[in-house]
């Protein structure tokens, strides 16, 4: 089933964090929308209940639409550290704690690898992409990068595990690449090129 074309002006990102935020509105920005966030509307989070970033995305801009009467995009992200089986995966903000401390987070990836003796420090980032309508239409799109993980952690200019991620081929962390560096090889990118290409007919 083909994608539904996005006709209208005005989008609800579904998501309280201000990283993502900012990220996802970077990237939209061509297409001259108004994007409020999940926050901005005081939207309640839902409880991510999903087993992949496909379930949690789509739960998450369902609930958006709904609540808002407009269309959201969701995206649910995650770091898939190879040696750890996947770990972190859909879980990778809970790592971070209730503080949403990734520092903290940081750390028990690297405490996990060093607890296995894992030599093989390669892992990828996921991030799925639901955009859905409030009549219940929703669209879904999979994007990724792949690279390995440095520690310790540097640069601050990213968030959440982006300063301990290197990305292959590349000498500089996700953290210390400037935005537009960042933006245009990361696996967000990666699925919001699908989306714009399916939905907003490319850029």
């Amino acid at each position: 089933m083909s994608a539904r074309p996005f006709t209208e002006k005005k989008l609800v990102l579904a998501t309280h964090n201000q990283g993502k935020v900012r990220e996802i509105a970077d990237l939209l920005s061509p297409f001259g929308l108004e994007v409020v966030s999940a926050g901005e509307l005081g939207l309640p989070e839902p409880e991510e209940t999903g087993t992949t970033f496909q379930e949690n995305a789509e739960l998450k801009a369902r609930a958006a639409a709904e609540a808002s009467g407009l269309p959201a995009l969701a995206d649910d992200s995650g770091l898939a550290v190879n040696a750890l089986d996947g770990s972190p995966g859909i879980y990778s903000a809970r790592w971070a704690g209730p503080e949403k401390d990734f520092r903290l987070a940081m750390e028990k990836v690297e405490n996990a690898l060093r607890e296995k003796g894992a030599e093989d420090r390669t892992a990828h980032f996921v991030c799925g992409l639901a955009l859905a309508w409030p009549d219940g239409h929703c669209d879904y799109f999979e994007g990724r990068v792949d690279g390995i993980l440095a520690w310790p952690p540097r640069g601050e200019k990213g968030f959440g595990y982006d300063p301990v991620f290197q990305p292959i081929g590349h000498d500089l962390t996700f953290g210390e690449m400037e935005p537009d560096r960042k933006h245009a090889m990361s696996h967000r990118a990666d699925a919001f090129r699908k989306l714009t290409d399916a939905c907003f007919g490319g850029t």
